[in-house]
């Protein structure tokens, strides 16, 4: 698989990652021995790249991913890396994102993990002030100093805050939602972080399994899934579930880009092929229930580039059915 330069931090990593949220909670259950299978049919499929947060499970993605390591042994899971975030456990406030609050909460991770440094940390979508606060960027240059973290980065919500944190000189990255579904960050938050060196880690690439063109109308998701209890954005930004397109919107546009895929992709595939084409973006981290949706994810980084034609339509869809929907919020 190919592999990518993340940012400021000189390390590679896969172009087609895995995130692991649905490992932690908030997609239904995935039982120990499920999320197990799929840490290592990613791995073997090539991906050395697993995002998690200390909020997934409240821990419980980290502790599986800790494991994984472990199972890997030691010279194979030194080409692993791995991302997680922090900031979600706490009242969502300015005044909570002290060095001290950092320090507590990394070594929650690195213990989950099993870790002495954390490879890499995001901020997890905090409060807007925050992107601007130096005593934050500060108390995170001090985590390094620790050798608490390697690296650091943010993970956003809007094109703003992406850019807010790009202009900060030890950034090392930031993870934006892009997908075909949510162009914004093409205009400005990737040029940007192309001219500073910056990473892009791109999150919610299927939409929130919209653009795998499996849904409809009428499916019923689990009550504890985040795509039934977070439609209309009650417990976070709604920007994070369906990528905040309304679902019956959602659902027709995607069965319109279902049938651009090219012969041999599937609706899903062709999704993350658009985003790992797109200028400045390191790598996308599509979640995976199962063995063989890792797998397919992992295939996707193979397949050769969508033409331009592909490129357009896509482009002409989200124009005519989403863009005035969405663009305009994030």
């Amino acid at each position: 698989m190919e592999h990518r330069v993340i940012g400021r931090t000189g390390r590679h990593l896969s172009v087609v990652g895995l995130g692991t949220w649905q490992l932690g909670a908030d997609w239904g259950d995935v039982s120990e021995q499920e999320a197990l299978a799929v840490l290592h049919s990613a791995h073997e499929a090539g991906i050395t790249f697993f995002d998690t947060a200390d909020v997934y499970g409240d821990g419980r993605s980290e502790r599986l991913i800790g494991r994984f390591l472990r199972e890997l042994g030691p010279r194979r899971a030194e080409a692993v890396l791995v991302a997680t975030k922090t900031g979600r456990r706490a009242p969502q406030v300015p005044e909570e994102f002290t060095l001290d609050n950092f320090r507590a909460w990394t070594d929650r991770s690195r213990a989950n993990l099993g870790v002495d440094t954390l490879d890499l940390v995001q901020l997890h979508c905090p409060p807007t002030p925050v992107f601007s606060s130096d005593a934050v960027y500060d108390a995170l240059d001090t985590l390094v100093e620790e050798k608490r973290v390697t690296a650091y980065g943010v993970s956003v919500e809007t094109c703003e805050q992406a850019l807010t944190a790009i202009a900060r000189p030890n950034v090392a990255c930031v993870q934006i939602i892009l997908n075909v579904f949510r162009r914004k960050p093409l205009e400005r938050v990737l040029p940007a972080a192309a001219r500073a060196g910056v990473g892009i880690i791109a999150r919610v690439p299927l939409a929130s399994g919209l653009l795998s063109g499996r849904y409809r109308r009428d499916t019923v998701f689990p009550a504890d899934d985040h795509r039934t209890y977070n439609r209309h954005g009650r417990s976070f930004d709604v920007g994070e579930t369906f990528s905040g397109v309304d679902y019956d919107t959602g659902v027709a546009a995607a069965a319109e880009f279902a049938g651009l895929a090219p012969e041999g992709a599937t609706p899903a595939q062709t999704a993350l092929r658009w985003i790992i084409q797109q200028p400045a973006v390191t790598t996308v981290i599509p979640g995976a229930r199962t063995p063989a949706q890792a797998r397919a994810n992992a295939a996707a980084a193979h397949l050769p580039a969508l033409p331009g034609t592909t490129l357009h339509a896509l482009e002409e869809l989200y124009d005519r059915r989403l863009r005035t929907h969405i663009h305009h919020r994030w």
